[in-house]
């Protein structure tokens, strides 16, 4: 999925047709070796 924002080493994707692991929209918010998801 697209890269939708980049700032201080963070990088948040935007999963929104991702129905076979989680069913709902969803961000993925990255960092070095750490991730963080968010359900919309």
């Amino acid at each position: 999925m697209p890269a939708i924002s980049m700032f201080y080493g963070i990088i948040v994707y935007l999963y929104y047709l991702d129905n076979e692991q989680h069913h709902l929209p969803h961000i993925h918010a990255k960092y070095n070796s750490d991730e963080v998801i968010i359900s919309i």
